[in-house]
């Protein structure tokens, strides 16, 4: 198997974030442009998403989407918007990153 569907996937997470945070500053679907774009991010992502799962087990591929999503919104959200840091979530978004990678290493 290449590495581009691997590169889809990781793509599609990356698109994920952009719309996870790109909600909180839509205000409720009420500001035009951060809404277009927003949902722009929602469209790429499931797009590369079903793309990746063409060549990857359905399971594995929802799992490392969901995954680089999660602990992507996690970093910006703290980078971005204030949200607490807690040794406990730290080791948390250790233990989604151990399984991404558990995943990538097992297909």
């Amino acid at each position: 198997m290449t590495a581009m569907p691997w590169t889809l996937l990781t793509l599609a997470g990356l698109f994920e974030v952009g719309w996870a945070i790109g909600l909180k500053y839509t205000d409720g679907f009420s500001r035009p442009l951060p809404t277009a774009l927003t949902v722009a991010a929602m469209i790429a992502s499931i797009s590369l998403l079903g793309l990746a799962m063409k060549h990857l087990p359905v399971g594995t591929a929802y799992a490392v989407w969901t995954g680089i999503g999660t602990v992507g919104t996690v970093i910006l959200g703290v980078v971005l918007l204030g949200d607490a840091v807690s040794p406990l979530r730290l080791l948390c978004l250790g233990l989604i990153v151990a399984g991404i990678a558990g995943l990538k290493i097992a297909t």
